[in-house]
């Protein structure tokens, strides 16, 4: 079965339309980090004050949540400690002021889902609680997306899910080159973003408690990028007991989550080349300027954990399907329109226009090869409103339903399984951009402007708070029992839930995505 890459194209799409609506980014954020002032220093908020095992946070109380954001909970890995697996962090004395996040993980420019930074100090994390903390409230740990390349916890609001009930945990973690250096000289680097995430895990295990929260019970929840990491966690050893059940957004773990040591091999060389670094490379690599290094990488990749290492001896694929992962009861579901959002994308980028009906062709031959007749045939320009559409439908039966269906399988053959498909037509705009040549409908990322404050989109609609409502009480229902308001997706009864302001109850997922013919060709 074909599947491409899919969150390396909505890393594209999304600097194309960063460049559009805001230019490019032109220095890194200059903003310290939480812990570089210390509390004494700095007049301390009138927020909540909790003791964790690193030492006291004050925090801040509003809008029915508590909030502490910049805590560290690995110690910083820089200097001789560039590319080493993550340590715990120093105790701190006094009470540390924890009313800013701390600074971004080294990242490129100029994309809107990531902030420009060159900050290897950058292992914090943020916890929103209920303002009440009494009895012991499910845990979320959220794992931002961004293609591994770009993002930063702090930027999903998670005021809505804390209010729900839960208590959400975000963190920052190595991204990109600095988080999975694939070079054979700089051993054991290929997972530190995802080794980063397991130090986070074991510190909520530890501290969960403080903020209300209950520590044998913590949900792992990621989209994209993110959703990808929780596949590693699922499949890597060093994640087993950090966790009790695990909901994926977009990220099939059937086809992504992992890749070969000669694909980080290959990634490495070309940077240690272009950096200069051939002789000694690992301490030449080590003296490079974190903004030598992100140039050298580049903006458009694709890092992952390296497979056959000690921290994921198989690939997230294989794990499932041989059983031999962390069995966890899961929620895994896909948006019903996942490429459109790219779609409209390519059209909105300077240069860019909306797909004609005499292109529509030559791009289902560009995208599916051998395959383009069969496609074509299946997805007529006819059935659809435009070319984009077309297309847009055709790419995401392709690169994420079909995987998603596969992934679902797979993991309900060992563990409690849910699936769902968001399929809300009226979902908000990206902000600030012009308007679409098509409605995005369900496109990638819609779902987050549902769950979190995030400034990339437009808001919700009044009118659709009733829908937001019940997805957060489905998603933190979930965290608190592993169970949802519709059945376990078994293989004797693929249920497959469509998620929508209009229609709550079963889709039938395989006949509408054409499961049948995308597992014939390729």
């Amino acid at each position: 079965m074909r599947h491409t890459r899919s969150v390396s194209r909505w890393s594209v799409t999304a600097l194309a339309l960063a460049a559009l609506a805001f230019g490019t980014a032109t220095a890194p954020s200059s903003a310290p980090p939480a812990s570089a002032t210390a509390a004494h220093e700095r007049p301390a908020g009138g927020g909540t004050v909790v003791t964790t095992t690193g030492g006291t946070v004050r925090g801040a109380a509003e809008a029915g949540v508590r909030a502490f954001q910049g805590i560290p909970y690995a110690a910083p890995p820089v200097g001789k400690r560039r590319w080493a697996p993550p340590k715990p962090a120093a105790r701190w004395p006094g009470v540390r002021d924890a009313t800013r996040p701390g600074a971004p993980c080294a990242q490129p420019k100029g994309l809107p889902i990531g902030v420009p930074s060159e900050s290897e100090d950058c292992l914090y994390l943020n916890v929103t609680a209920p303002a009440a903390s009494d009895g012991e409230r499910p845990v979320i740990v959220w794992i931002h997306g961004g293609s591994l390349m770009y993002g930063t916890g702090d930027m999903y609001g998670p005021r809505r899910l804390a209010a729900e009930g839960a208590v959400v945990v975000s963190m920052n973690y190595r991204l990109g080159i600095m988080g999975f250096q694939g070079s054979p000289a700089v051993e054991g680097a290929e997972g530190l973003g995802l080794e980063d995430q397991q130090a986070a895990l074991r510190w909520v295990r530890a501290n969960a408690a403080s903020f209300g929260g209950d520590a044998g019970n913590v949900t792992l929840m990621g989209q994209s990028g993110g959703g990808y990491g929780v596949c590693g966690h699922l499949a890597s050893p060093g994640s087993a007991g950090l966790f009790d059940r695990a909901v994926l957004q977009s990220a099939p773990c059937a086809t992504g989550g992992s890749r070969t040591r000669a694909e980080a091999r290959a990634e490495a060389e070309r940077v240690t080349e272009k950096v200069g670094c051939e002789r000694h490379t690992a301490a030449c690599l080590r003296r490079k300027p974190v903004a030598e290094l992100l140039d050298a990488y580049g903006a458009f990749n694709e890092p992952r954990p390296v497979a056959g290492t000690d921290l994921m001896p198989l690939a997230p694929a294989e794990a499932l399907r041989t059983g031999r992962f962390n069995r966890v009861p899961v929620l895994i579901g896909v948006n019903r329109d996942e490429e459109r959002g790219r779609v409209l994308g390519q059209e909105l980028a300077p240069g860019g226009a909306p797909m004609r009906r005499e292109e529509y062709e030559p791009a289902v031959r560009a995208e599916f090869g051998a395959d383009a007749d069969a496609v074509l045939e299946r997805y007529p320009l006819s059935a659809h409103g435009s070319a984009g559409e077309a297309l847009a439908a055709a790419l995401t039966d392709a690169e994420w339903a079909t995987p998603t269906l596969d992934t679902a399988r797979l993991l309900a053959k060992w563990t409690p399984t849910r699936m769902y498909e968001f399929a809300e037509d009226d979902t908000p705009w990206f902000n600030g951009y012009p308007g679409p040549s098509f409605a995005p409908r369900a496109q990638h990322m819609a779902e987050l402007a549902y769950f979190f404050d995030l400034a990339l989109f437009e808001d919700v609609r009044p009118e659709q708070e009733p829908f937001r409502d019940r997805l957060l009480r489905t998603w933190v229902g979930f965290a608190g029992s592993g169970r949802t308001d519709w059945p376990r997706f078994r293989e004797g009864d693929r249920h497959v839930q469509s998620l929508s302001a209009e229609r709550w109850d079963r889709a039938d997922f395989a006949r509408d995505h054409r499961y049948a013919f995308w597992k014939s060709v390729g």
